[in-house]
């Protein structure tokens, strides 16, 4: 193989492994039933972002062709989805208005911010960023983005004006702008959301009376959204709503595609923008890698997060060249790709094609769309997002990952996107330090006619009075350090006829340089008062570190493989100390033996 294959190889999307005909049958069906889906939310989402609705359009189209070059799952249909596209605007809103060409130019140098960073991040394989936020903070920061998004598009399906990105901002808007009810607005507003609100269940039951199968009848249940666009097009051409009752609609669509180009990045624009792009990078990745992993696994097969980044990547550095805004993996629209038979991401290719030969023709069409009918078919998907059972199983499980969940949730409320999910980030790593601060510890005791050793408080047990077997489970670090020798020394206290000290070590993986003086230093202390130190159950990469200190060589007692050989019954007073290791320290540069599973 030369050089230039392995490197086409290494290249190559995974996907077209096993790719034959029927896969191509499978990809065009897919992608014409996607299209359906993409249309309507392409348009609502760019407007969702304080953006013209055709920028929506432009960023479905070049960034699924990127993606099905760069990227792994077979599914994931790429586009604008609703919070990606809230955090756009929440980004952008303090730097420009919305819907001025000022306000569109930073969306593009947003995408290709939140490009870049993605695509840097796929070279340096940093794809072990998609567990950097705990499910509760997602679930937060999602629950409170949700209740924003519907708050936000409220004002528009009413007919009121107002703005704001708070709960505060936004409900203070909504309240004052009842006094500014437009009737016939907010009366086909909530007509088409009650519609999408009903159509799930009144399609179900009318499928299930056909015989459809379940799995077809969701498909064509996710469609209603098109179908109701389409009609409110059709009552606001017959009764003139725009002209004669001033319906708000979407208005003009150019039907011409904008120039390629790659946008440019003044100084000042990239520091106004570095933080909420790398936000929107993280929240994309994570977003796109949870729903990717969810359909591949239904296939049985895996994929491959740094390619994940470099496809999304790649997909965000497409949309800032061809005038769309930050895009991710969409939920619904994945689930419909991949049940209307997608084998792959050029599933996503004709449905860009598609929605490229649709665009002329229907452009003068979806000017005629009314603003409340894409509020609500943005508004009614949302609650499917709110999950309670979440929080209760969060707080129920962990005290501490519930209330990062909450807090995450109110941050996003009351103070934004950006500083909601930094909190329940922040919140998260504390609750981590907290716990990794007060390690749980136990003293053991033999278990009678056996060679095991178990926590005294959880199991019967037979004990020796000169000795003490103290098993820390946690790693050892500067932050811990404190809270064991406190542990130890009121163990101590409490058997003053102790001669042995062990410090059973099986949980422990990592030992830093703190702890390391902190040992040294309880070994002296136990040696003053003529007292051993042992370790036992010394994984080998820990032992490896500890032979580049000094803290084995000066071990008053031994270092012993297992726990047993620890207990061996004390003979004089005064053996113990200086006699050794049963296991002796490895050398300075160590190498594991590898039949040795520590």
């Amino acid at each position: 193989m030369t050089p230039t294959t392995g490197r086409w190889r290494a290249l190559r999307p995974g996907w077209l492994d096993g790719y034959n005909r029927s896969s191509v049958q499978g990809d065009v069906v897919a992608g014409l039933v996607v299209v359906m889906m993409l249309v309507p939310q392409s348009l609502a989402y760019a407007v969702l972002a304080g953006l013209p609705a055709q920028t929506g359009l432009y960023a479905s189209m070049l960034p699924l062709a990127a993606y099905a070059i760069f990227g792994s799952s077979r599914t994931l249909a790429i586009g604008p989805v609703p919070i990606i596209s809230l955090m756009s605007a929440s980004a952008l809103t303090p730097l420009a208005l919305p819907g001025s060409p000022a306000y569109a130019g930073l969306a593009l140098q947003l995408a290709l911010l939140v490009g870049g960073l993605l695509l840097l991040s796929g070279v340096w394989r940093l794809g072990f960023l998609a567990h950097l936020l705990s499910a509760p903070v997602v679930n937060g920061f999602m629950s409170g983005s949700v209740v924003l998004i519907i708050l936000g598009q409220m004002l528009p399906l009413l007919g009121v004006p107002g703005h704001g990105h708070t709960t505060l901002a936004l409900g203070s808007a909504l309240l004052e702008g009842l006094r500014h009810l437009h009737l016939a607005t907010a009366a086909l507003g909530l007509t088409a959301a009650l519609v999408l609100a009903g159509a799930p269940i009144a399609l179900g039951r009318l499928f299930a009376g056909l015989g459809l199968r379940p799995a077809a009848a969701d498909v064509v249940t996710k469609l209603a959204p098109i179908v109701v666009m389409l009609g409110a097009i059709g009552l606001t051409i017959r009764f003139n709503l725009d002209t004669i009752y001033r319906v708000a609609v979407v208005g003009t669509i150019p039907t011409a595609l904008p120039a390629l180009g790659v946008p440019s990045l003044e100084v000042a624009t990239l520091k106004a923008l570095l933080l909420p792009a790398s936000a929107l990078a993280l929240m994309s990745f994570i977003q796109s890698v949870s729903m990717a992993q969810q359909l591949a696994q239904r296939e049985g097969e895996r994929i491959a997060p740094n390619r994940e980044l470099l496809g999304l990547g790649a997909a965000n550095l497409a949309a800032a060249c061809a005038g769309g805004l930050p895009v991710a993996g969409g939920f619904s629209r994945s689930i419909v790709n991949h049940a209307a038979g997608a084998r792959s991401p050029l599933a996503g290719v004709v449905a860009a094609v598609a929605m490229l030969a649709l665009l002329a023709p229907t452009g003068d069409l979806f000017a005629r769309l009314p603003a409340c009918v894409l509020a609500a078919s943005i508004i009614i998907p949302m609650f499917a997002l709110i999950e309670p059972a979440a929080l209760r199983r969060a707080w129920a499980y962990s005290k501490a990952d519930g209330a990062a969940q909450i807090a995450t949730t109110i941050g996003v409320l009351l103070l934004g996107v950006e500083v909601g999910i930094g909190l329940g980030v922040a919140l998260s790593l504390l609750a981590l330090l907290w716990q990794a601060s007060r390690p749980h510890s136990a003293i053991l005791g033999q278990v009678r006619g056996t060679q095991q050793y178990r926590n005294q408080q959880r199991a019967a047990v037979d004990t020796q009075p000169d000795i003490l077997a103290l098993r820390i489970d946690e790693n050892l670090f500067f932050g811990n350090i404190a809270a064991v020798e406190d542990l130890l020394q009121r163990a101590l206290d409490a058997q003053p006829l102790v001669r042995r000290v062990i410090l059973v070590m099986s949980s422990v993986n990592h030992i830093d340089a703190t702890a390391v003086e902190s040992l040294r230093a309880i070994n002296q202390r136990l040696a003053a008062d003529s007292r051993s130190f042992c370790l036992t159950e010394v994984k080998g990469p820990v032992l490896d570190r500890l032979a580049r200190s000094s803290l084995l060589s000066e071990l008053t007692g031994q270092v012993f493989r297992f726990t047993h050989e620890a207990f061996t019954p004390l003979r004089t007073p005064g053996d113990e100390v200086g006699t050794g290791a049963a296991h002796p320290p490895p050398a300075a540069n160590p190498t594991a033996d590898p039949a040795d599973p520590s």
